[in-house]
């Protein structure tokens, strides 16, 4: 019964806190009511804060309510509930107890309840992920008698033994005909960019830990740049991020452009930049987790950037022909599907780098109980980053990891990745068999690099740690000391000790406090060393975050209660640069490096403490067990056994042979971990991600002029510069024959389409507007609507303002077949639109041509299209539970080579997009999905196949900058009506001329929000209450600026 009077104390707590704000309540409620009403609003803390929001941040009721419910069961809340009314009298106080438990009894069960709903949803979850495994592995686990001897024809010379001694590692890599990365082979001019969106970057003076976006993902993607800019055969690498000009952060945030390595002449390289896009509010800088309904902007503006630098980087290097990406790289959420847009527009390859995910991160708390599901949501956006990164997974050739642990415990929880299907898509690929059009990205573990130019080479020297220096009684002697060594010793009673070192974030995670009590506990520990903590900065430890400041707390309390007075140094500030002199000191003492965290995703931190001769100990759990065995100079612990960490620490600094060996074996291995070998390792990879990637590229209309992204106007970039002026050295075209050249080029084009008007779009449009109304009868036919809209659109373009060179482009869900006739029945004239997308994007036509599908966008959507092999597969898994033979069948009529068409039957109940692309991931099928025409058709489509990519696509091939674009839609429409909303053009939505919409069919109510796809109160989006009236459409797109 001890956890009774535990739960007692509690409420009798509870109640004193009531009865204290009751009569402040009770007393004081009018005036205070008044200085609520009039005063509140200016009453602050000095800092910019309401008091009163400071105040409501901590409730005593709430933090002993929270402690009763999570940290007893409810039977010990019902025996102290009964016991309360066995011993009930008249007084009011126990009256309110007994009510009080009740309710927090029922308080508890609810939890209870919600606790145990949430595990049911990820075991199902789990289940149905392996339903999709088992499926996928029932298609690909015997090969026909066909296959087989092809793949042994293919590969006459592989032995049974390969074959044996892949299986006995289920991560061991095929092996490929691609050669390692060697300067030796013929020059090459390599254009990469990477993408880094969230958080402060720039190249100098990074403001790491400054809040939880800037941290080391800044600093890696930095390096990387810099690294591979001055790998051979790399030309120039490009580094975007988002440009912010906010008075909130220093003004180098908002300069578009930033060299990070200087171009080398002798080596024939252009250097690395930050390019930074603008993005969301120009002059507020926000999280992460707010940036999601801008990343479409951000797509358009990095867009714009690299097809601009791609044609400067071609007219210098390729004879005029565009030099595209080599790779597209996206870090984090976020940049992934970024990266994953621009490889499909582009048709590159993509590489992603996760960092941290979603998804582990969202069962963590959900085990925790803190938070609820939809809590976790509105804070974290966690269902949107979670489907960002199931997105990065369909687009990326490839993955890059720092770790095993990585593959297999975080990404494995993903539903677009599986570890056994992922190995026997590889083998059949190489083996020359179908995989029915499944896949999956490969995945690497290439573990970060350190930049070690700043090892000094006294840190490398074999010898005894030299201390006398540090204990000179001579004030010369000690001003030439750095300042942070004074600034931790003054710390020690005694400096001469070997010093055990942790440095991390003030983090609950990091194990710090386990640590300490360890270190505490081994009287002969602390007999022979002293401990250094690095627990990032602080002024005040009651204004920093609930997390932190615990855990600074409990150390603080933990030195008191162990006295360790004079043996640990704890000091409040450090500077970035100043980090490797605290490695050296540690090193000069023979010390020991130590990462005690519960779990450590990679471990950069043992890498840097290596490369200054500290042995190190390190958590078993993660990325330390591979850091370990390459560099082999320390030892692994148990994070939550004191006892082994005490002995693993004082097992290093107490035999000296081992330390000195653990010194030698790191700083000899220390080159694996080389950004030199990192970037060696990233290219041989890329290299073989290139050989099974389509070629096919833009067959872009030449432009004469074409103008800079915004990213680069007003600026003169550098390496653009270097380029104009090496083309002057070796000369230019000369400006007639160009001139010549390229009205040759565009009458070769117009007598191929053979049409006289073939020329219609080649620079004449200054602007497309483009009609994306969804305007369908309840049966999914169009309405009478649909062509009245397109005739006031292009009325209040022509004649209510002016316009004449507007290009007018359709794009819309139904088939081309359908669209005629009901631009025919309409009176509309097909030939006034430059281009139809039909299909849901699946499908380009150009009316002043001969009406056949573009070739080149088909090239486009080809890669990753699953074809006939998920025909099938659909109709099974769109159906519901209980499904009607007829509930959804095949539409022959609108199907074609890029898009398989089903009819919906009107009532039925069919899977929402969310939970259908789910289940087709889970099987290794990679597809876009639209329900269209009034939820009546879904249109299944290649993965890069979407209206907004035909749009982009257009945009690109006749050199039209998106914000020269205008986007007409309705208040409603298919499943993808949202996304076409967002972006660097201008959105006019039409209220009133789309009846019936497919939204419903789009995603449950627990995924995430319309909000995290279109932005709240853009300066882009206008809304036009009657979208039928073509003097409000002209009237809305002057506000929008465009004349």
């Amino acid at each position: 019964m001890a956890g009774n009077e535990w739960i007692n104390g509690y409420l009798e707590a509870i109640l004193d806190a009531g009865n204290h704000y009751g009569k402040i309540g009770g007393d004081n409620s009018k005036s205070a009511a008044k200085t609520a009403k009039f005063d509140g609003p200016d009453r602050h803390d000095g800092k910019g804060n309401n008091e009163e929001a400071v105040s409501s941040l901590f409730s005593t009721t709430r933090y002993f309510v929270e402690e009763v419910v999570n940290s007893f069961d409810e039977r010990d809340l019902h025996r102290t509930w009964i016991k309360v009314i066995a011993t009930r009298n008249t007084r009011e106080r126990n009256n309110r107890l007994e009510n009080m438990c009740w309710r927090i009894w029922h308080l508890a069960r609810k939890k209870k309840q919600i606790a145990w709903d949430d595990a049911q949803k990820l075991a199902k979850r789990r289940i149905e992920r392996e339903q999709g495994r088992n499926d996928a592995a029932d298609d690909l686990s015997e090969l026909s008698e066909g296959e087989k001897e092809k793949g042994d024809g293919n590969n006459g010379s592989e032995s049974s033994s390969s074959v044996a001694a892949a299986a006995k590692d289920k991560f061991a890599r095929i092996n490929s005909d691609v050669q390692l990365w060697s300067d030796e082979e013929k020059p090459r001019h390599l254009y990469i960019v990477l993408i880094s969106m969230h958080g402060l970057v720039r190249g100098e003076n990074m403001e790491l830990g400054r809040d939880s976006d800037t941290g080391g993902q800044v600093k890696y993607v930095v390096e990387l740049a810099r690294a591979l800019a001055n790998t051979k055969g790399v030309f120039r690498v490009d580094l975007l991020t988002r440009q912010i000009a906010s008075p909130e952060v220093d003004s180098s945030y908002g300069e578009p452009i930033e060299m990070l390595s200087c171009p080398q002449d002798a080596a024939g390289s252009a250097g690395a930049y930050i390019i930074r896009i603008p993005c969301g509010p120009r002059d507020k800088y926000i999280p992460k987790e707010s940036l999601w309904p801008h990343i479409p902007e951000f797509v358009d503006g990095a867009l714009n950037h690299i097809v601009n630098l791609s044609r400067a980087i071609g007219e210098q290097i390729d004879g005029g022909k565009p030099t595209w990406p080599y790779v597209i790289h996206g870090h984090y959420a976020d940049a992934a599907e970024v990266a994953a847009h621009l490889s499909g527009m582009l048709n590159v390859p993509m590489v992603l780098t996760g960092h941290s995910l979603g998804r582990n991160k969202f069962e963590q708390l959900l085990k925790q109980g803190r938070l609820s599901r939809e809590d976790i949501n509105s804070t974290y956006k966690i269902m949107r980053r979670i489907e960002a990164e199931e997105f990065g997974l369909d687009a990326a050739e490839m993955v890059v990891t720092s770790t095993r642990q990585e593959i297999e415990e975080q990404w494995g929880l993903y539903d677009g990745f599986d570890v056994k299907l992922e190995r026997k898509l590889r083998v059949r690929q190489r083996r020359g068999v179908s995989c029915f059009g499944r896949f999956m990205p490969r995945m690497v573990v290439i573990p970060p690099g350190m930049d070690f130019s700043y090892v000094k080479a006294e840190d490398a020297l074999e010898g005894d740690g030299d201390l006398k220096s540090l204990m000179a009684s001579e004030k010369s002697q000690k001003r030439n000391l750095p300042p942070i060594w004074s600034e931790v010793m003054r710390f020690f009673t005694n400096s001469h000790k070997p010093m055990i070192l942790a440095l991390s974030r003030p983090d609950p995670k990091k194990n710090v406090t386990t640590l300490l009590k360890a270190f505490g506990e081994c009287q002969q520990l602390r007999e022979l060393a002293n401990l250094t903590l690095i627990l990032g900065n602080r002024d005040d430890i009651e204004e920093m975050p609930e997390g932190s400041s615990s855990v600074l707390t409990t150390v603080l309390k933990l030195i008191d209660k162990y006295d360790l007075y004079g043996q640990v140094a704890y000091p409040k500030h450090h500077k970035q640069n100043e980090v490797p002199e605290i490695y050296r000191l540690a090193a000069k003492t023979k010390g020991v490096f130590i990462n005690p965290a519960l779990v450590e995703p990679f471990g950069l931190t043992l890498i840097e403490a290596a490369a200054y001769g500290l042995p190190i100990v390190a958590t078993k759990n993660g990325g330390p067990v591979d850091i370990l065995k390459a560099l082999n100079n320390g030892l692994l612990v148990d994070p939550h056994d004191q006892k082994a960490i005490s002995d693993a620490l004082l097992k290093l600094v107490a035999d000296k042979n081992l330390w000195v060996e653990c010194r030698k074996n790191g700083l000899k291995n220390i080159h694996r971990f080389s950004w030199t070998e990192h970037c060696r390792n990233y290219l041989l990879h890329v290299e073989h991600c290139r050989n099974r990637h389509p070629t096919t590229h833009f067959q872009m209309v030449p432009v004469p002029e074409e103008p800079m992204s915004e990213s680069l106007r007003d600026v003169e970039d550098l390496s653009l510069k270097f380029s104009i002026d090496e083309l002057k050295a070796n000369g230019e075209l000369d400006p007639v024959a160009r001139q010549k050249e390229l009205i040759e080029s565009l009458v070769r084009k117009a007598s191929l389409n053979g049409n006289p008007s073939g020329n219609n779009y080649t620079g004449r449009r200054q602007k497309i507007f483009v009609i994306a109304v969804d305007s369908y009868t309840s049966t999914g036919g169009f309405s009478e609507n649909f062509p009245a809209v397109i005739k006031n659109i292009m009325k209040a373009a022509r004649v209510d303002l002016g316009l004449q060179r507007v290009g007018f482009v359709l794009l819309t869900g139904a088939t081309l077949q359908e669209t005629l006739e009901s631009l025919k029945v309409g009176d509309v004239n097909v030939a006034d639109f430059e281009a139809l997308s039909c299909s849901s994007g699946s499908v380009m036509y150009y009316p002043w041509r001969v009406m056949e599908a573009d070739l080149d966008y088909e090239g486009h959507l080809e890669y990753k299209w699953p074809g006939e092999n998920v025909r099938s597969m659909v109709l099974r898994l769109a159906r519901s539970e209980d499904p009607e033979d007829d509930d959804i069948k095949e539409f022959n009529g609108g199907c074609n080579s890029k898009c398989i068409a089903y009819d919906v039957k009107a009532g039925a109940k069919v899977k929402r997009i969310d939970d259908l692309r789910q289940r087709l991931r889970m099987r290794g099928f990679r597809c876009n999905l639209v329900y269209t025409c009034a939820g009546s058709r879904l249109n299944v489509t290649p993965l890069f196949a979407s209206r907004t990519q035909a749009l982009r696509y257009l945009s690109v091939r006749w050199g039209i900058d998106l914000s020269d674009t205008a986007v007409f839609v309705g208040d409603k429409g298919d499943t993808d009506h949202e996304y076409l909303l967002s972006g660097l053009h201008k959105s006019i939505i039409l209220n009133g001329t789309v009846e019936f919409g497919s939204e419903r069919l789009l995603r449950s109510n627990e995924n995430f929000k319309r909000g995290d796809v279109v932005p709240g109160g853009s300066p882009r989006i206008a809304t036009v209450e009657d979208g039928l009236k073509s003097y409000l459409i002209s009237a809305a797109l002057t506000n929008l600026g465009v004349k």
